[in-house]
């Protein structure tokens, strides 16, 4: 999977308080990820934060879509034009799936902010992020039995089926149909539905600033936890996650805070 795309548009990012906010910039091709893009996300994605960062650091990603009407429309398809060889297709899918793990894998909770088309990448985007929030006009799903007749790897298949159910993966990806909101909410695929983008944006940022407030480790602790749980199973360890919460100055900071009855300044250390 080669890098044909200058993202610096493509892909915009900055940091407001304590929330990063990725917003994927393609409005006129409703947000198709380019090659560049899924590199950048990824990049941002494991760069969050770095340990021991000072407390003011991102404690939180959003990503959204440029111009409410699609979060993301899969990958930009003229990009499979060079496809010729086996290794091209297996290159391709091992390249998302390290997009997809580096944003699961993120250290700070993830929210996805869906207006919209929700699709292919985008929709796998979606699933990887930790919350989800969307628009009463989305549309999420794999049509690709009816578009391009490629096919999701093992791990995006795993993740997707966590949230969804195998059964459910296997209608939606059989009949090609894209979920509606309030489908999506009763599958567990989102967990708000909000009338329209400006709604939507304000909820995603008021979420972000209520997780923000609460201990660092702990949401880092459980988010690795469950992710090793799913790739894993029951038999994951657990152990340096356990001890990385309990040895921390933050667990120190809470019992005082609770003890003294008054609000813990969390550190994320």
């Amino acid at each position: 999977m080669t890098d044909d795309s200058d993202t610096k548009d493509e892909l915009l990012y900055e940091v407001r308080g304590s929330t990063g906010w990725v917003t994927l910039n393609r409005p006129e091709a409703r947000n198709a990820l380019t090659f560049g893009m899924y590199r950048r996300l990824a990049e941002l994605c494991a760069g969050l934060p770095a340990p021991g960062e000072a407390p003011d650091a991102v404690r939180v990603l959003v990503i959204a879509g440029a111009g409410g009407r699609a979060f993301a429309a899969g990958t930009d398809m003229r990009q499979f034009r060079a496809f010729e060889t086996p290794r091209d297709a297996l290159d391709y899918e091992h390249k998302i799936d390290e997009v997809l793990g580096a944003v699961e894998a993120c250290r700070v909770p993830t929210v996805a902010a869906l207006a919209g088309a929700c699709t292919g990448g985008g929709a796998g985007i979606a699933t990887a992020c930790d919350l989800r929030l969307a628009t009463a006009d989305l549309k999420f799903g794999f049509p690709i039995a009816r578009t391009l007749g490629n096919t999701l790897s093992i791990a995006s298949l795993a993740r997707l089926s966590a949230l969804a159910g195998a059964g459910r993966v296997k209608e939606m990806i059989f009949t090609a149909r894209l979920l509606g909101a309030e489908e999506a909410l009763a599958a567990g695929l989102v967990s708000e539905i909000l009338p329209d983008q400006v709604a939507l944006m304000a909820r995603a940022e008021a979420l972000a600033e209520q997780l923000a407030g609460y201990a660092p480790i702990t949401l880092r602790t459980t988010k690795e936890a469950l992710r090793r749980l799913r790739v894993e199973g029951a038999t994951a360890k657990d152990e340096d996650l356990i001890v990385e919460a309990y040895m921390s100055a933050d667990f120190k900071e809470g019992i005082e805070a609770f003890l003294g009855k008054r609000k813990p300044q969390w550190k994320g250390r």
